[in-house]
């Protein structure tokens, strides 16, 4: 039997979530996940030795050399294939900035950094839905998002509710963000191709392409009549910008930012 994959803990989130060649429109793709952007950050960026990233990663020298190669490998094949290149999801926890257990000055999670509205726990045997939120409306751009309305549902019934605020994490950390929120299930409005891979990834089901009312979603959703998209993408981000345009990854929420 495979041994589980152990999550490997981050400090930060990349400030641009997409970089593509100039002038070059939809073509192929290479996806970096979080945890191999952390490790080309922590060693090529910071100068880390493998055995300080495996140490502040909380993983093994072995797994820190596979994250390493494979992350080099796949920005190599961009720049010299010229892909575009989009970081979004992978298997990763946020450290909590814990002296001691975090990178200090460059970790964005220490103690004196943006405050983070906490959580509150579910049950093991509650599900929880979370609703991109915005004036009690679904709020249409995953990327951009800015809370999300958390349901804790039993035995089909609503037994509470929270409103959480994303911090102005980007696309490529929402969906670890909503992990760590131990979210089962997202209804959303419109939402790109590499933020779905993350949830897919993460075991959350999407309910994508759904506007109006949150609370209205989840009732129906409880009835099994949500009028959802299964084949829902971002148009917003096709209108706003091209990713064959160099600006791609000039805002924190990039080319792919859905």
């Amino acid at each position: 039997m495979a041994r589980p994959v152990r999550c490997r803990r981050i400090c930060t989130e990349p400030a641009y979530d997409c970089f593509v060649p100039e002038g070059i429109g939809a073509g192929e793709q290479v996806t970096l996940t979080l945890d191999e952007y952390e490790a080309i950050r922590l060693i090529d960026f910071e100068k880390y030795t493998h055995a300080q990233c495996a140490k502040q990663m909380d993983i093994s020298r072995t797994t820190v050399t596979e994250l390493y190669e494979s992350a080099r490998y796949k920005i190599a094949d961009c720049i010299v294939n010229g892909k575009a290149l989009f970081i979004s999801g992978g298997h990763y926890r946020f450290c909590d900035g814990t002296a001691g257990l975090c990178c200090g000055r460059n970790c964005r999670r220490a103690d004196g950094g943006a405050e983070k509205t906490p959580v509150k726990m579910k049950g093991e045997k509650i599900m929880r839905i979370a609703v991109t939120y915005e004036n009690g409306q679904i709020f249409q751009h995953f990327g951009h998002t800015e809370e999300f309305k958390l349901y804790d549902i039993e035995d089909g019934k609503i037994t509470g509710s929270q409103v959480v605020s994303t911090n102005g994490q980007g696309h490529g950390a929402l969906a670890g963000f909503l992990t760590e929120a131990k979210v089962d299930a997202l209804i959303c409005g419109g939402i790109g191709g590499g933020a779905q891979t993350a949830l897919a990834q993460m075991g959350i089901k999407l309910y994508g392409g759904v506007s109006g009312s949150a609370d209205e979603a989840v009732a129906a959703y409880l009835e099994g009549k949500l009028d959802y998209n299964p084949d829902v993408h971002c148009s917003h981000h096709e209108h706003e910008h091209s990713c064959g345009e160099h600006h791609c990854g000039e805002d924190k929420h990039g080319c792919a930012g859905n």
